[in-house]
């Protein structure tokens, strides 16, 4: 996966609240030091959308499968299930951090293309859309995540580049645990620029 802005930082799990993901995962422990991914802030409508963008040295299946079979889906983002048709049901567990996803798939296209929402009943929605096309012998994967403006989004957007580090662990082989020194990091660099303005 291709991240700039290496940055080692360390933080606690309290720091890890709703609406953005990020309980622990199994594995090894993550490394002092990662990267941050780029981020595209994006304001419309009461809304603020992030848009990532990672390739990964992996094919299509493996990828996929990542996103939604429970054998892999704990190896990077949480316990839980996800029933990957048009309105399968997507249930996922953070025991560490209390959030429960309870939700539903809202686009799907088998192999490219999966969205849900970040959000149990009675909340807002928040989705977040998968989007995978080949590149090379490698896979792109876009992610796209959306959430009101009164949320706080740099918080959101650092919860999923942390977990984009454990997918791409996971997919290589080796997953660990929720690195909260790319968290901390993320969120800082994410809060900043959101306050100075660039989003489109």
């Amino acid at each position: 996966m291709a991240l700039d802005g290496t940055v080692p930082m360390s933080d606690s799990s309290s720091e890890l609240q709703h609406p953005g993901p990020g309980a622990p995962g199994q594995g090894h422990p993550a490394p002092a030091a990662s990267t941050i991914p780029d981020v595209v802030f994006t304001r419309r409508d009461g809304r603020i959308e992030a848009r990532f963008g990672i390739n990964l040295d992996n094919n299509l299946a493996e990828v996929w499968a990542a996103l939604t079979t429970p054998e892999k889906l704990v190896d990077w983002l949480a316990p839980g299930q996800i029933d990957p048709r048009p309105d399968g049901a997507v249930k996922l567990n953070f025991v560490d951090s209390g959030i429960v996803i309870d939700s539903v798939i809202t686009a799907f296209d088998r192999w490219h293309l999966l969205e849900f929402s970040w959000s149990g009943p009675g909340e807002p929605e928040r989705p977040v859309l998968f989007e995978l096309e080949p590149v090379g012998a490698m896979v792109g994967l876009k992610l796209t995540l959306s959430v009101p403006d009164t949320e706080d989004a740099g918080r959101s957007a650092a919860g999923w580049a942390a977990h984009l580090d454990m997918l791409a662990a996971a997919l290589a082989g080796a997953p660990i645990r929720f690195p909260f020194e790319v968290f901390k990091a993320a969120r800082d660099a994410y809060r900043a620029q959101l306050v100075a303005g660039q989003a489109d």
